[in-house]
């Protein structure tokens, strides 16, 4: 079979890239080894999220808000989104001191969408917070949306423009005859002049498989949600010393993670529930909101992801392999990235560039002088 582009990973990366390409005219075909939306993508807590990023991160997150705040344009579906802000609030003076820091970091880098407020305007927006707290990092337009929901609509509408799924197919093999990339699969080969590797927790594999080695290391974050209940919540919540990410979802569940991690058997693509960990995040909770003391906990769920050693994702072009470009590695924080980084893998596929800064997600970045330069 062939085709213009190969997508490997159909997860958000993925089909954002192969959107962006069927846009300008250019039909990929998309394989997955399972099926869409299965690990990172359809699993995380669909977090929108500018507040605290890696500074090198801060130009794509800004351009990727505006692409969730009108996504109905892009994929014919508004994929949940609701954005309320984000809070990362403070608990004593410590934190503020390390709150006010990052705000002025971010000050220095020519932007200004966090911003500090005190505890007036903090309860203003969360009063069911509890009491004890000072002040907290904002940023208005960040939120959320549905994760498997988001996944399902860009898909669906890549499939609406010609692009091709294939789901139950692994890559074992790539290589390079002339100006073409050969794909073995167990549907037979695959051949493109163009490869995306937008594999995930995989992608390091995959990498490797054409002599580059990209450190990855797969861990499984997990998550947990409650009963529904009564509305109490708009802002997505974080906190300046603990680990936590809480949210409210449209029928009232409330999805809490904050990166703790479930143990994770990665040959076997399996994962399973840390307890001890869990129940630290529920203390946490019930610190934060102990209104929340004798809620239910309906369900935890955990999602493969790879983690890069700085924590930033590989996007960009392979070291030394033709027409073959890389998009993973975001280290359980790309969802919000995902519609910009298809837009700029499209855009150096088409182009030879992008117009965002992306020096920093280099493929190469993490060579040593052992590797050499050959």
């Amino acid at each position: 079979m062939n085709a213009e582009v190969l997508i490997v990973g159909s997860g958000l990366v993925g089909s954002f890239t192969a959107l962006y390409l069927a846009r300008r005219g250019v039909k990929s075909l998309v394989l997955e080894k399972e099926h869409p939306g299965r690990h990172a993508s359809g699993v995380n807590a669909g977090g929108l999220r500018k507040l605290n990023r890696h500074p090198a991160e801060i130009p794509l997150t800004v351009e990727a808000a505006g692409i969730w705040s009108n996504i109905h344009d892009l994929v014919d579906d508004d994929c949940g989104v609701k954005l309320a802000g984000q809070a990362r609030v403070a608990e004593n003076a410590a934190d503020l001191e390390r709150l006010e820091a990052r705000a002025g970091l971010v000050r220095d880098l020519g932007y200004d969408h966090e911003q500090m407020i005190g505890r007036d305007a903090l309860y203003a927006k969360i009063p069911a917070l509890a009491p004890h707290c000072v002040g907290a990092l904002w940023c208005d337009g960040d939120g959320y949306a549905r994760p498997y929901h988001a996944t399902t609509a860009v898909r669906r509408k890549a499939e609406s423009l010609g692009v091709t799924y294939l789901s139950g197919v692994q890559v074992d093999a790539l290589e390079r005859e002339g100006e073409s990339w050969i794909a073995s699969t167990p549907r037979g080969e695959m051949r493109a002049p163009v490869v995306v590797n937008a594999a995930g927790a995989w992608g390091s594999r995959l990498a490797a498989v054409v002599g580059e080695r990209i450190p990855l290391q797969p861990k499984a974050p997990s998550l947990m949600v409650t009963e529904r209940l009564p509305h109490f919540i708009e802002p997505v919540v974080g906190a300046a010393s603990r680990k936590l990410s809480f949210k409210q979802m449209h029928n009232g569940t409330v999805v809490i993670g904050g990166a703790h991690l479930a143990r994770l058997d990665f040959d076997h693509m399996r994962t399973e529930i840390d307890y001890h960990n869990m129940a630290e995040s529920a203390r946490t909770v019930t610190t934060l909101f102990p209104q929340l003391a004798n809620a239910r906990i309906v369900r935890f769920w955990a999602g493969i992801e790879g983690f890069t050693p700085d924590q930033i994702p590989v996007i960009g072009p392979a070291i030394h392999a033709p027409g073959l470009f890389h998009a993973f590695g975001f280290s359980a924080h790309g969802f919000q990235l995902s519609p910009v980084v298809g837009r700029i893998v499209s855009e150096l596929i088409l182009d030879g560039r992008s117009g965002l800064p992306i020096e920093p997600f280099r493929a190469d970045r993490f060579r040593t002088e052992e590797q050499g330069s050959g």
